[in-house]
């Protein structure tokens, strides 16, 4: 139910969310949390403004994507064999060794490429967090440009920023993939 929730709302929207009605109510939780230590003065009341809104915006983009993420890493699981787990019990190891040893590993190389794209993705979705005030690379290009009239050079040179940053990200998980893939040793090519 949570991760077809999440899918399903915007990203911005998630933001406001979070930064305003998400943020004030974990205040209050919290508040309820520690009242007793408040009530003897041991430890101060919190209030909604002690949490800041890049704290607001990384708990927002937190949520937004875990939910991306976790689906990335099922399929990732479901897409390994079943006989390898029956193999694994099969030897006497347990469900939680298999999977440490055997399946996620398998997992893991399979889901590299998704987990990339979705890394590539939250850096750009990123540049969301300028319309909660937040100082990214974005919103230093949306003040030096107002205050300047050069929104031509100042986009540009943003623009440019996040595509080294998504560049250069997908070409290390482009590397660690091929690294992975081949270290493997396919079984099925092992000689009888």
């Amino acid at each position: 139910v949570y991760v077809e929730i999440i899918r399903g709302i915007p990203m911005l929207v998630i933001l406001y969310y979070i930064a305003f009605v998400g943020a004030p109510a974990l205040v209050v939780f919290i508040n309820w949390l520690i009242f007793p230590l408040t009530k003897t003065g041991i430890i101060a009341r919190l209030s909604v403004r002690d949490v800041g809104f890049v704290w607001r915006a990384i708990l927002a983009l937190t949520i937004g994507y875990s939910a991306f993420i976790s689906e990335i890493f099922r399929a990732g699981i479901e897409s390994v064999d079943k006989g390898q787990m029956e193999a694994a019990l099969a030897l006497g190891m347990s469900r939680a060794t298999a999977m440490r040893i055997i399946i996620l590993p398998q997992a893991i190389r399979n889901v590299l490429p998704a987990l990339a794209n979705e890394f590539v993705a939250i850096i750009k979705d990123s540049a969301l967090v300028s319309a909660l005030g937040v100082q990214d690379i974005t919103q230093l290009g949306k003040v030096y440009s107002a205050s300047t009239f050069r929104f031509f050079e100042t986009y540009n040179i943003v623009a440019f920023l996040y595509l080294i940053m998504t560049v250069t990200l997908s070409i290390f998980i482009d590397r660690k993939s091929t690294r992975l893939n081949s270290s493997h040793t396919d079984i099925s090519r092992m000689p009888s």
